[in-house]
């Protein structure tokens, strides 16, 4: 596995934690790490890949012939060489279960992803995610109806664990020695109300031990993509004066410029996991 990093001379403080996390797993996997400086067509070696390119606030990730990125706001957009089978508005890898796409189609996007890991359809586990602290944990090959959580944990052998995010925040937890790995979405509710701390436990639970942990933040809303009001500053501090670290001023009166990225970091930090 090759990584490219993509960097332009800007600087995103959400998009570089989320680079030195990217680098940091890879370089833990034994991956080969590449950067570029410029556009990136036609530099990338063969395989798969991450760039991420901070002074844009956009990150591409490409999987076989598939390239999944964000937009300068946040949001995931998806272009296909013969990645998916979707078309028109959700035009490539589609795999959201609660869209509104051809279910033929879903379908068969979530069984080429699984393919990829060399599973089975009914081995990969998503969610009904609805902003909430809570997890649950997959034994075994799934069926029927996603269960309405935002985090879920596995120690059986083969199962691929799946969240989809729009801006809020994908987490990846590993237990390497113990066999034991996580999956969270984290918006900022649920990092808020605790789904990564809860993801954690629940690792625990099937044998993991945090201190072996190793979480991994993807691509996420940025702080000067994220502008809220005072109500929204005033539930966080009020949960933790340190908080307030993690607001910056904004244009607009009594708003603020919120980093979820960097709270995210942080509150896997102070569970005690590698992050």
């Amino acid at each position: 596995m090759r990584i490219g990093i993509l960097n332009s001379g800007g600087d995103c403080p959400g998009l570089n934690a989320v680079i030195h996390g990217v680098v940091g797993a890879a370089s833990r996997l034994g991956w080969e790490v590449i950067g570029f400086r410029d556009g990136f067509e036609g530099l990338l070696p063969p395989g798969d890949y991450m760039v991420l390119d901070p002074s844009r606030t956009v990150g591409i990730m490409k999987l076989g012939g598939t390239i999944l990125g964000t937009t300068n706001k946040g949001h995931f957009v998806a272009k296909v060489g013969e990645g998916g089978v979707s078309e028109g508005l959700y035009a490539g890898l589609n795999v959201g279960l609660g869209s509104h796409d051809e279910p033929e189609r879903i379908h068969e996007n979530r069984t080429r992803v699984a393919g990829w890991f060399g599973a089975d359809l009914d081995h990969l586990a998503t969610l009904y995610q609805v902003h909430s602290p809570h997890v649950v944990v997959v034994d075994g090959p799934v069926s029927g109806d996603r269960p309405k959580a935002d985090g879920q944990v596995t120690a059986a052998r083969g199962i691929v664990l799946g969240v989809l995010t729009a801006d809020c925040g994908p987490v990846l937890f590993a237990d390497a020695e113990a066999g034991v790995i996580g999956a969270a979405h984290a918006g900022w509710k649920g990092a808020f109300d605790g789904v990564l701390e809860n993801t954690i436990a629940a690792m625990e639970s099937l044998g993991a031990h945090r201190e072996n942990i190793v979480a991994s933040l993807g691509p996420s809303i940025s702080q000067r993509n994220y502008e809220v009001g005072p109500e929204f500053y005033d539930r966080f501090v009020a949960r933790n004066p340190d908080w307030a670290s993690f607001f910056a001023p904004s244009d607009s009166e009594e708003h603020y410029l919120f980093d979820l990225p960097a709270l995210t970091v942080s509150r896997l930090a102070d569970a005690g996991v590698k992050a």
